[in-house]
């Protein structure tokens, strides 16, 4: 009885599929692009993540090189893609950008990270 209690366990753990590992919403890409140089500023910053979001604790704001805060309103997570976090920005004149993001993803877990991209040449 026991070397068929063995085979079984064998057996189990061989053909049935292991269940998936949650994962942290993380970015997956963002407009404008991570890193890039954009002739004009933006309206918007988009932000797509790797999982749903939480819409009412999930937020992105957008900072100049002295700090100022650039981003107008309250950011929003898309309701026809809730992968997806957007806000609004202030005129951008030239310069450099930080983006800064904080999300908590349907699955209960909190993720944070941030960026730069840059308005003129």
């Amino acid at each position: 009885m026991k070397l068929f209690s063995i085979i079984i366990v064998a057996l189990s753990n061989l053909l049935l599929p292991a269940a998936p590992a949650l994962a942290h919403a993380m970015l997956d890409h963002a407009n404008p692009r991570v890193g890039s140089t954009q002739p004009t500023g933006p309206r918007e910053v988009t932000l797509w993540f790797t999982q749903k979001l939480e819409p009412a604790f999930s937020s992105v704001e957008v900072r100049s090189e002295s700090g100022a805060l650039m981003s107008s309103g309250k950011a929003q997570v898309d309701r026809a893609d809730p992968t997806q976090l957007h806000v609004a920005l202030k005129p951008l004149p030239r310069g450099t950008y930080k983006v800064i993001w904080r999300v908590l993803s349907v699955d209960t877990h909190r993720t944070q990270g941030d960026f730069s991209f840059r308005v003129g040449q």
